[in-house]
C-alpha cells in the first residue's frame, strides 16, 4: 500500500512528467508511474524509490511520445 508522502510524491511527478510529455493522457502518465511504484512494494528501501521511479517512467515516456 501507498503511504500518504508517497501518493503526494506521485501526484507530483504526474503533473511534472504530464507537463513534460503532453502528447502523452495524464490517465497514461499516472497509470505509468503507479505500475512503476508497484514494481518496488516488496522493497524495504523506500528513500531513494522516487529517482528509480522517475527515471523508468520518464523512459517509457519518451518511447509513448516517440521522442
Amino acid at each position: 500500500m501507498i503511504e500518504l508522502n508517497e501518493q503526494h510524491i506521485i501526484d507530483h511527478m504526474t503533473a511534472r512528467l504530464s507537463a513534460k510529455y503532453p502528447t502523452v493522457p495524464t490517465e497514461e502518465v499516472s497509470r505509468l508511474i503507479k505500475d512503476e511504484y508497484a514494481r518496488f512494494d516488496d522493497r524495504p528501501l523506500r528513500e531513494y524509490l522516487p529517482l528509480f521511479v522517475e527515471r523508468h517512467a520518464k523512459a517509457e515516456l519518451a518511447k509513448l511520445a516517440g521522442l
